[in-house]
């Protein structure tokens, strides 16, 4: 155990968050999202949901401020009448740690982007389209 590191987060996961560069991305999956056939390094997280890993992510990972938008989001299928909630909840723990603007992207746009991400974790999350990717930016302290 170390001081000052959430609990949650495994010691392979803050090995894959300490390995990645600026620009690279890492996939927050939610429990239907093809986490394992997507993935390049694939972390589990079954048993929790997105808010509390990415809240946990965040209390050590930066954001690019280089970029528009360094937080995407899957876009709801013109055919579902699915309105994402966990998404305010994402916009609320994102400005607690760095204020960014949030992209959405078309479902299919967003598993070629999962294929080419640096890490993909799969969890336990229930609610629908809350699958989120995170652009790491560069540590400025």
């Amino acid at each position: 155990m170390l001081k000052g590191i959430p609990s949650l987060l495994s010691p392979e996961l803050l090995k894959i968050m300490m390995e990645m560069g600026h620009g690279d991305e890492l996939v927050l999956g939610d429990g239907n999202f093809p986490a394992a056939s997507c993935a390049q390094r694939l972390i589990r997280l079954d048993g929790h949901g997105v808010p509390e890993i990415l809240d946990a992510i965040l209390s050590l990972f930066p954001l690019d401020t280089y970029v528009d938008a360094p937080v995407a989001v899957m876009q709801v299928a013109d055919s579902d009448p699915t309105v994402p909630v966990i998404w305010d909840e994402y916009r609320r723990i994102i400005a607690k740690h760095q204020p960014a603007k949030i992209q959405e992207i078309e479902r299919f746009a967003f598993y070629d982007r999962a294929r080419k991400s640096y890490a993909i974790i799969a969890t336990g999350e229930t609610a629908l389209y809350a699958n989120i990717i995170l652009k790491k930016g560069v540590v400025k302290e």
